[in-house]
């Protein structure tokens, strides 16, 4: 049974205003969200990629814990963020794990090192991360509804109610951002061969 918005709302909004033990109530209430969202990164991993999802949600969940300047709108911003933070979690991985494989130094990782033993670095990932990164760059906005609804599963209301946009915007936002990565992972694509 899912928890009522509302509920979840209460608890980010105590969380947010300072109250500790919001944030313990509310995690048994957006775990299994949290779950479904790094399961869809888990999934875009390579097949080889060795970390599981619990480890994505527990590293996500303390940097989650670690934020005590957020504002949290509601349950959509929420997961947006969370969405987010997962996806950053990754890319830093991936960077990581190729910076050692040519010959760089070692980093600490946050992550247990032996779960994390993967042969190769989502190029994949990289790749979306730079091309995101450079939407970014281009239009936060645009940037922000792919996050949210490719990576954070959000339905184009729930983007909308997070972005303070119009439903219409985020679907036009959404059409527009997917042609301009199209374009950019085919361009970085032709560009390595």
């Amino acid at each position: 049974m899912t928890p009522p918005s509302e509920e979840i709302t209460q608890w980010l909004v105590a969380w947010s205003n300072g109250d500790r033990g919001a944030l313990e109530r509310l995690m048994p209430l957006v775990y299994s969200e949290l779950h479904r969202i790094a399961r869809r990164y888990m999934e875009r991993e390579n097949p080889g990629h060795t970390l599981q999802t619990t480890a994505l949600i527990n590293e996500a969940y303390l940097r989650l814990a670690d934020q005590t300047e957020s504002r949290w709108q509601n349950r959509a911003h929420f997961f947006g963020v969370a969405a987010r933070m997962m996806r950053h979690i990754l890319v830093d991985y991936a960077r990581a794990r190729q910076g050692l494989k040519q010959g760089g130094g070692a980093q600490h990782l946050s992550f247990d090192e032996t779960a994390m033993a993967s042969p190769e670095p989502s190029r994949e990932l990289l790749a979306l991360d730079d091309a995101l990164r450079a939407l970014e760059a281009v239009d936060e906005r645009k940037s922000h509804v792919v996050e949210l609804r490719y990576f954070g599963g959000l339905s184009v209301e729930e983007c909308a109610e997070v972005l303070k946009v119009s439903p219409v915007t985020v679907m036009r936002d959404w059409s527009l951002a997917k042609a301009w990565l199209y374009r950019a992972l085919n361009q970085e694509a032709g560009d390595e061969t």
